[in-house]
């Protein structure tokens, strides 16, 4: 995909009198990065100079609050409610202006969601009282685990919620505050505004007909609904005159709620929006917050470009620009912008993977773009009040802390362990002049995260970008390649980074011997078609033979034509038990599920789905649920007898379960047994990944960089 094949997404842009070298935004989000008074510092703003410098054309500064601390939403959220924070903001408008792009500020109040206002004890900003509250349910009592839950303490004592129904006077406060942090944006050198009117913030609850039950002219039509937006956009317009951009991001739809913002509100409030004085409008989504899947259906959605209808359709029906975002690949992007869909892509998690995207596709490198694997690590870090993160990045939300440190001296340097936690080791000891030899004991590249990627494809990406990474590089890779202390001597190596990752033992349940039974390894091994002979008493000569032949030719090594096939056949029995519910447990069900077995999960917690990050918990739960999977919590004693799996439930109650197969998805432990003996040698050695205890490939990334820092 060179840059001329995407002609149109690469080429410049323009709003208003504001010239863009490209399409390509980075979309607002909330970073949790800012001081904790809300002013730009070190943190915040050597993160979206990172971007700039990644070749996008136009950095948003995600949810600047308007009227700090209150209508604030998120902890630790920019802010621009005074004139105090201008030399910030001034500081990083000038570092995003070096580096070729330009910068906007989306300006932002809670309203409903005013985390601060509730914490503060402040009435919440909205047109009228809900109907119901949003504080329980599968986000706190289901999906929350014990660690995740005290984050939200603060609102468990806070008391009751005060609603604070706007009256004109309330109205026209807001108005003035973002009229006011306009001007401080210009004044600021900021080259943009955005109006955040979605996501069920101050004007998403005025505009949804299922928030706003007024009666006066802010409620009923949706030429009502969207007055308090308009009157804002004109306020903003006034204030800093006609040639600065102004545009509004909005709800172009509220997914799972039959009585929420339609595509026909919202191209109505996009036609009130370009009257009242907008040069743009960016379509996004919303959701209803009782339902899990409401981050990943609506605005960090998991469907592949899920607003480009609706961008479409506001597209045909204004004058101005469309801006969309959507997990929209780059390829479609060029395509849709083509078309005449939209004009401009933003991208959020794209650009938190690898920042420097738009620099390689005008490069006519697309291959080298790190690829994100739609996790939801970043936005599940929010909602954990942390700040970003990324699980493919470690650099993301770190950018002044984790740089690498230059070596004083060239070393030899041994990596033991071919997974992505060795991968990334690799890479980032060859890119600091190091002599690299990495050795893994597998027959390919890749370790455990390919038979991950099997059950979750976007896994897949990242092992692919780093075996591509690893090969571009002068690093000596030895695959089937066993190490302990008499090799790595024989090799004169200075440095260890041991990335071996887990060990994975049956636990110790009764009938787990039975022909029907596979462990953690076991699967693995007979979906990649390796190590066969270990479970020739659980599969026929049949399967054997036809998975090594799949190996010997190569057809394993296809993940995609794997998850294929196995749509088709797989020697997996009708009626599946998988003992554990954590992640790679509930991954497995999922993909079972798809393929029409019949799959119970047995978790000994309160909750399914640990280690999964919050917000992709939420999707695969609901997931789960929709194709009829059995989660069954607070299990224990497990026994396997003739095609039955007995658990007893919390009740002390004896329960049992038919199963043609039963997986155990449980036994996985660190394993710094090689480690240990190459210390004992005399190595200095590294610890990488899942080998110091499981972290996924979350912990493997990050674990890399920090240990290869100061190598």
């Amino acid at each position: 995909m060179s840059a001329a094949r995407l002609k149109h997404l690469l080429s410049p842009g323009r709003i208003n009198g504001m010239e863009l070298r490209n399409r390509i935004f980075f979309s607002p989000m909330g970073s949790n990065l800012a001081e904790v008074d809300g002013t730009v510092g070190d943190a915040l703003r050597t993160y979206y100079v990172e971007r700039a410098k990644g070749g996008a054309g136009l950095v948003t500064m995600g949810s600047v609050s308007v009227g700090f601390p209150e209508g604030a939403s998120n902890w630790r959220q920019e802010a621009i409610s005074d004139d105090r924070f201008i030399p910030g903001l001034k500081r990083l408008a000038d570092e995003v202006h070096e580096h070729g792009a330009k910068l906007a500020a989306q300006l932002q109040h809670g309203g409903l969601l005013a985390m601060t206002d509730m914490l503060d004890g402040r009435p919440v900003a909205c047109p009228s009282p809900p109907k119901a509250s949003k504080d329980s349910g599968d986000f706190v009592d289901v999906m929350l685990d014990e660690e995740q839950q005290r984050f939200f303490e603060p609102y468990a004592t806070m008391g009751e919620i005060q609603y604070n129904a706007l009256d004109q006077a309330g109205i026209d406060r807001i108005i003035a505050m973002f009229a006011a942090a306009a001007v401080r944006a210009k004044a600021a050198g900021i080259d943009a505004v955005e109006i955040h009117g979605g996501h069920g913030y101050i004007f998403s609850s005025f505009i949804s007909p299922a928030y706003n039950r007024r009666t006066d002219e802010y409620g009923g039509s949706v030429e009502n609904r969207a007055r308090f937006l308009t009157q804002t956009i004109a306020a903003v317009r006034a204030a800093v005159g006609p040639d600065y951009p102004v545009w509004i991001r909005f709800d172009s739809q509220e997914f799972l709620m039959d009585t929420g913002i339609s595509i026909e509100d919202a191209v109505r409030v996009a036609q009130l929006g370009e009257a009242a004085g907008l040069d743009a409008i960016h379509v996004s989504a919303h959701g209803d917050g009782n339902y899990g899947r409401t981050y990943s259906t609506g605005h960090a959605t998991d469907i592949r470009n899920c607003f480009v209808d609706n961008a479409a359709a506001i597209k045909a029906a204004v004058s101005i620009p469309v801006i969309c975002p959507g997990r929209i690949e780059p390829e479609d992007a060029d395509r849709f912008i083509a078309e005449g869909k939209f004009d401009f892509v933003t991208m959020g998690r794209k650009l938190l993977a690898d920042p420097h995207l738009p620099r390689k596709l005008g490069e006519g490198t697309p291959e080298r773009v790190r690829p994100c694997v739609y996790c939801y690590t970043c936005i599940s870090a929010i909602f954990n009040s942390e700040h970003i993160m990324c699980a493919v990045n470690p650099m993301t939300g770190f950018e002044t802390e984790r740089q690498p440190i230059a070596s004083s001296s060239r070393k030899r340097i041994l990596v033991v362990g071919g997974g992505p936690g060795g991968m990334e080791s690799a890479r980032l000891l060859s890119d600091k002049g190091h002599e690299v030899i990495l050795c893994e004991a597998g027959p390919r590249l890749g370790g455990t995260a390919q038979f991950a990627s099997v059950a979750y494809a976007p896994n897949q990406r990242i092992v692919d970008w780093l075996k591509r990474e690893v090969a571009r590089r002068p690093i000596d890779v030895r695959l089937s390649t066993t190490v302990d202390a008499d090799y790595a001597r024989a090799l004169g190596a200075d440095e260890i980074v041991v990335a071996t990752g887990a060990k994975r033992t049956m636990p110790p349940i009764a009938g787990s011997d039975r022909d029907f039974v596979f462990s953690g390894d076991d699967m693995r091994n007979l979906v990649l078609g390796q190590n066969l002979d270990s479970i020739s008493d659980k599969v026929g000569g049949a399967t054997r033979l036809a998975m090594k032949m799949g190996r010997l030719t190569g057809i394993t090594g296809k993940l995609e034509m794997l998850r294929l096939g196995s749509k088709y056949w797989m020697p997996i029995g009708e009626r599946v038990v998988i003992i554990g519910g954590e992640l790679v447990g509930l991954e497995l069900a999922e993909f079972l599920a798809h393929r029409g077995r019949k799959v119970t999960v047995l978790e000994e917690t309160s909750r399914v789905g640990k280690g999964l990050p919050l917000v992709r918990r939420f999707r695969v739960v609901d997931e789960c649920r929709e194709l009829g999977v059995a989660m069954v919590t607070n299990s224990g004693d497990f026994r396997i007898g003739d095609h039955v799996v007995t658990y007893r439930n919390d009740g002390g109650q004896d329960r049992s379960v038919r199963a043609d197969t039963v997986i155990v998805a449980q036994g996985a432990t660190g394993d710094q047994s090689l480690a240990d003996s190459l210390e004992a040698a005399g190595f200095a050695v590294q610890l990488v990944g899942d080998c110091t205890g499981v972290g996924y490939i979350e912990g493997a990334m990050r674990d890399a960089t920090l240990a290869t820092q100061a190598l």
